[in-house]
């Protein structure tokens, strides 16, 4: 049986949600980031249970096909952008459509009915948080960032940084207090 959970963005999460299946006693087959998978059906009981305790946890599970697809579709850009090491080949809305078997209007519509803003301006403000993440680590050159994030040229991340965030990387990189946002706190 597969569960779905909004705002699970993290390694951290993944254990938080495999501590509270193990607490139900729960076996699961997989826990990865938005979804689980688990062994056994679940009770109504046991599901309102750890709705309850997944929610106090700062979790949500999600029972509407429509929020799931929604979930879906944001766990594939945050894991895409965030962890992994590999460029895209494709573009997102052609990766997306084929990873969840639906038209890409249809998804961007969706996505853009329920969230009030499009997955480009997610992919970009997700993308922005991981060029912080890497300014802030110092290993790689701005230009090194922009290749690894797959903009066509420097100046191009460049203007869509300071776009975002309303300073230059390397401007961003001087500052003292270097803010960063919750993943999921991005996009909503």
């Amino acid at each position: 049986m597969k569960l779905f959970i909004k705002y699970m963005v993290s390694s951290r999460c993944k254990l938080a949600v495999s501590n509270e299946l193990k607490k139900l006693g729960l076996h699961f087959i997989v826990v990865d980031l938005g979804e689980v998978e688990i062994m056994e059906d679940i009770d109504d009981e046991k599901r309102e249970i750890l709705r309850q305790n997944l929610k106090e946890i700062g979790l949500e599970l999600i029972d509407d096909k429509k929020a799931i697809l929604i979930e879906k579709i944001k766990t594939m850009i945050i894991q895409t952008i965030h962890y992994s090491d590999e460029a895209l080949k494709v573009n997102f809305s052609t990766y997306l459509s084929e990873n969840l078997n639906h038209n890409y209007t249809y998804l961007a519509n969706l996505f853009s009915e329920v969230q009030g803003s499009t997955i480009e301006q997610f992919v970009i403000l997700h993308k922005i948080e991981r060029i912080k993440e890497l300014i802030i680590y110092g290993e790689l050159t701005i230009s090194e960032i922009a290749w690894k994030m797959n903009y066509s040229s420097v100046a191009h991340l460049s203007s869509q940084f300071k776009k975002v965030t309303g300073y230059s990387p390397s401007h961003y990189k001087q500052l003292k207090d270097k803010r960063r946002n919750p993943l999921e706190n991005i996009g909503e």
